[in-house]
């Protein structure tokens, strides 16, 4: 079957991610081919101090990258999508998305990127056991208690984005298991929400008497090729203002960023791991066993199947990279250069820098850093008026810079917790250049690093193919089979080792790094 005939049968199937500055469509066909595909460029803006994006952006941006792929048919094909085989939604994961019976939000859509939840996170690691990072939607919850906002007495439902439109979508109040498990900690027994946790947050509560227990807010857990819900008529019209779309369309249950890139690089099943590298950085390493304690730079959360991860994230990581492209762009204007791949060019003149790139160092902080344990960051350069000050230096270090804090957090899996993993698999913007962010994260992890062809779909395709897992699965595979067999068939990928003298240079630029930390504490301080 080609594509035209896929589209106009209804056995395309439509993935849909919400990054942190695309929301990206893509439409695949039965063998998960991309066939199509649309996006809408956002940011996020900060508001009374924190970060959020609008509930009418949301909307926007949906119907308008909806329109797109739509439009992007209609230009291949020249056929309408009335019918699909299936939906799938993604999103950031993580956040705070509170609503009352009627449905109504009732506080800003708070992102991953707020790091205002600290004493309710510290609080609560401490009465778990458990590490529970700033982002997760119970720290952000109980900081909402702490602080006394009046809005929390109405809660209703409390979901994170993905939720949220899904449940506009469907009507239902679903969550996939990856997803949940940036809410609160998820039982791998069970594929629910750990009960003991959600009795000690219930005791630690009750004196506040509020009229809802947590276990009522919160979404039903759902676990890979489970339906999620079927698209309603007012759901319908929400995603295809054009009004072609029908409704009735199955939806496999919505899910985060993390387990969206898992599935794109094949990273389900237990010592596999990838990196996902874009405007946030984070790791996702499937274990095949409980880590011995908690710590607080790593996340447990879990695959859409429900195996635990560790997971490594890091809020910053492009963002200061294109602040500096833009930078040298502006500057070949001046000179009357028009250079569409100026990325491509100074990420490949990088490799000419020296492997500790020259004693420079670089902070990417636009926000805080959980994991070094800044609650606020200032974008840095900093170098001795000996160091080795040249162009391919700098890139390097600002590269070297993307990727510092996800080192950090690896070195406590791979050497503390002696965590063994077979293949890593990198995607996301900092590897489009082709070798560069593939060979300095292989330098910066000490680990083979495996790039994909498919690895730039991202999160839309990763959702895509879960979806299609949901409707395309007769013969019950599991998820890494599925992956692996129906997929993926046996494709691992290019992959880049390190080199002793990448991985020895990269130990140097990170002790230069630490050292630094000071100085990013004074440009915290100072600079407001």
């Amino acid at each position: 079957m080609d594509a035209r005939q896929c589209i106009e049968s209804g056995k395309a199937v439509l993935g849909i991610e919400f990054g942190s500055t695309r929301i990206k469509a893509v439409l695949v066909n039965e063998l998960n081919v991309p066939i199509a595909q649309g996006s809408y460029e956002w940011e996020n803006q900060l508001v009374d101090g924190l970060w959020t994006y609008s509930k009418e952006v949301i909307w926007f941006g949906l119907q308008q990258c909806y329109s797109d792929m739509r439009f992007d048919v209609q230009k291949r094909y020249g056929v309408e999508i009335e019918n699909l085989a299936a939906i799938g939604i993604s999103a950031m994961m993580h956040g705070y998305m509170p609503f009352n019976k009627e449905g109504h939000l009732l506080a800003p859509f708070r992102t991953w990127r707020n790091t205002n939840t600290g004493p309710a996170a510290a609080e609560l690691s401490k009465l778990f056991v458990y590490n529970i990072p700033l982002r997760w939607s119970i720290s952000h919850l109980y900081q909402a208690i702490l602080n006394d906002e009046p809005h929390v007495q109405d809660i209703g439902y409390l979901t994170t984005l993905a939720g949220y439109i899904h449940w506009k979508l469907t009507g239902e109040k679903v969550l996939g298991v990856g997803d949940a498990s940036g809410m609160l900690p998820i039982d791998p027994a069970t594929g629910n929400y750990r009960a003991d946790m959600v009795e000690k947050f219930e005791q630690l509560v009750a004196p506040k008497n509020y009229p809802w227990k947590l276990r009522d807010i919160l979404p039903k857990v759902l676990s890979a090729g489970e339906l999620g819900g079927r698209l309603t008529e007012v759901g319908a019209k929400r995603l295809d203002v054009s009004g072609h779309l029908k409704a009735g369309i199955p939806l496999c249950p919505p899910e985060g960023d993390a387990g969206t890139g898992m599935v794109a690089t094949n990273a389900v099943r237990p010592r596999t791991g990838n990196v996902s590298a874009g405007t946030s950085s984070f790791s996702m390493i499937v274990l095949e066993k409980e880590l011995s304690k908690p710590n607080e730079m790593i996340d447990i959360v879990t695959t859409p199947d429900g195996n635990l991860v560790a997971m490594v994230h890091c809020n910053n990581c492009t963002s200061e990279l294109n602040a500096w492209v833009k930078l040298f762009r502006e500057y070949a204007g001046l000179l009357g250069v028009s250079d569409d791949d100026i990325y491509g060019k100074l990420y490949t003149h990088a490799l000419e820098g020296g492997a500790d790139c020259g004693g420079l160092v670089a902070f990417n902080y636009v926000s805080g850093e959980p994991v070094t344990g800044f609650a606020d960051g200032r974008p840095l350069f900093v170098r001795g008026a000996n160091d080795s000050f040249s162009l391919a230096n700098f890139f390097r270090a600002q590269l070297y810079g993307s990727i510092a804090v996800l080192k950090i957090g690896n070195d406590v899996l791979f050497r503390e917790e002696n965590v063994k993993v077979d293949r890593i698999t990198g995607h996301g913007g900092l590897f489009k250049t082709p070798v560069v962010g593939q060979r300095f994260l292989a330098a910066a992890l000490n680990s083979p690093i495996s790039v994909m062809e498919t690895a730039g779909e991202g999160g839309a395709w990763g959702i895509a193919l879960l979806a299609n897992y949901m409707v395309n699965n007769d013969i019950r595979l599991s998820l890494p089979d599925y992956l692996d067999k129906v997929v993926f068939a046996g494709n691992t990928g290019t992959e880049i080792a390190p080199t002793p003298e990448d991985v020895a240079g990269f130990e140097a630029y990170l002790a230069n790094y630490k050292a630094a930390f000071p100085i990013e504490e004074a440009a915290v301080r100072y600079k407001k």
